[in-house]
């Protein structure tokens, strides 16, 4: 199997283009995951707190042997964290919970607009990461005028927005003002969660067909071929072995403009929430 591609990031840190996401996986459940995603290669981990599963994530990456520099790990900052000094008491939990001293990777969650507390939460971030807690900083689910006030504000830009992105939801607004800026996009439920009929369209059986792949291959594919970053969820060994197995083919630009035209404009086809409502 091709190695995973490292992507640069604007800090000068690289991160693993594909990794697995714990997502929805019972705590319970996610030690015996995470140990079964790291033994068949993965090495980029990404939780979040509110998900209540990096104890779990911790015990896994214990018990793995691996050495620290072979693992990447995200983990996100909850939306009712973001006043005063409570970004640094959340950060310190979640490496108490995941058995690190730093994480590669510190989000915030979301804008919580409403709130308005999101410049301060990403200052906090900034001193996380300067304090060697965290190697990069970035943010999940900024809409273009989120990540300008911080650009304002701050001048500091995030190393990436990981965001809702799939076929039927692309935002080519908040893509155009990643690439523009230099920060990664991260795609979070990248098939859609199952939501909609994505793995039944013509537009992604027809080149699972031609090239001997299952559909979600090919829609992971067609994430990698436009430089997001992916970390699909499963706690099936079978799915995690096929969600790894994206780097023997291609998709055509045919096939990639075909999947292109399934974008429903205006959020038509977000299946998660609207980040300028969450709070």
């Amino acid at each position: 199997m091709s190695p995973i591609p490292q992507i640069a990031l604007t800090d000068g840190h690289r991160i693993p283009q594909l990794g697995y996401g714990v997502f929805k996986i019972p705590p319970e459940q996610t030690e015996r995951a995470v140990t079964q995603a790291l033994e068949l290669g993965y090495r980029h981990i990404d939780t979040a707190a509110v998900y209540g599963n990096e104890s779990g994530v911790g015990r896994a990456i214990a018990a793995s042997g691996l050495a620290r520099e072979e693992l990447f790990v995200t983990t996100k900052l909850w939306n009712d964290r973001h006043d005063g000094d409570d970004p640094d008491t959340a950060v310190a939990q979640s490496l108490e919970r995941l058995g690190l001293d730093r994480v590669d990777l510190y989000l915030v969650h979301w804008p919580t607009p409403a709130a308005d507390n999101y410049v301060h939460a990403w200052e906090k971030l900034i001193g996380i990461r300067d304090r060697g807690l965290a190697t990069s900083i970035g943010v999940s689910n900024f809409l273009p005028g989120h990540l300008q006030r911080l650009l304002d504000e701050t001048a500091v830009v995030p190393a990436v927005d990981q965001i809702e992105l799939h076929p039927a939801h692309q935002q080519p607004e908040v893509t155009a003002f990643c690439a523009a800026h230099g920060i990664r996009i991260e795609a979070w439920g990248p098939l859609g969660q199952g939501k909609y009929d994505l793995l039944e369209l013509p537009e992604v059986t027809g080149p699972a067909a031609e090239l001997g792949r299952t559909p979600a291959q090919v829609v992971l594919r067609w994430h990698l071929q436009h430089g997001h970053i992916v970390f699909p969820k499963s706690v099936h060994p079978e799915r995690l072995r096929e969600n790894l197995d994206l780097f023997g083919f291609e998709l055509s630009d045919a096939q990639v403009a075909a999947i292109d035209a399934l974008d429903r404009p205006g959020g038509a086809g977000r299946v998660g929430p609207d980040p300028t409502v969450l709070a």
